[in-house]
């Protein structure tokens, strides 16, 4: 089986740890990935109402606070196999280095994810950096 892989980063002029309070909490993903309108999240599993209605179901496979990791997969039987993975690696100067990869098949689904999640880290970079005098 060949996956389809797509990744992406970008560099944040905030401390891991304060980007990682947003982005490890699967329950608040809505409030940075554009296009996810709702997030429940219930012991492992995560249900994503997206903008168009659709709904997916995930189930959480690693929250780990520690190395700053978040991997779920999506459990739709549109997909053979779904893995996303967040890492926010500190920098060590006040900045951080957030990824999001996605493995998937079929492969054309990685491509339509990483669209997505490309619009996501933008996103979240937007938020981290917003300042109150921006506002």
């Amino acid at each position: 089986m060949t996956f389809g892989s797509v990744r992406h980063h970008v560099r944040i002029g905030r401390p891991a740890a304060d980007v990682w309070a947003l982005v490890g909490d699967p329950a608040r993903l809505h409030e940075w990935f554009p296009g996810i309108d709702e997030c429940v999240v219930e012991g492992t599993c995560r249900k994503v109402t997206l903008g168009s209605g659709l709904r997916l179901t995930e189930e959480i496979t690693v929250a780990d606070a520690i190395r700053r990791r978040f991997q779920y997969r999506i459990t739709e039987a549109m997909f053979t196999y779904h893995r996303g993975t967040i890492d926010v690696l500190d920098l060590d100067d006040g900045t951080c280095v957030v990824s999001y990869a996605t493995d998937a098949d079929p492969r054309t689904m990685a491509l339509t994810i990483g669209g997505g999640t490309a619009a996501a880290l933008a996103e979240l970079k937007r938020q981290m950096e917003t300042t109150e005098a921006d506002v």
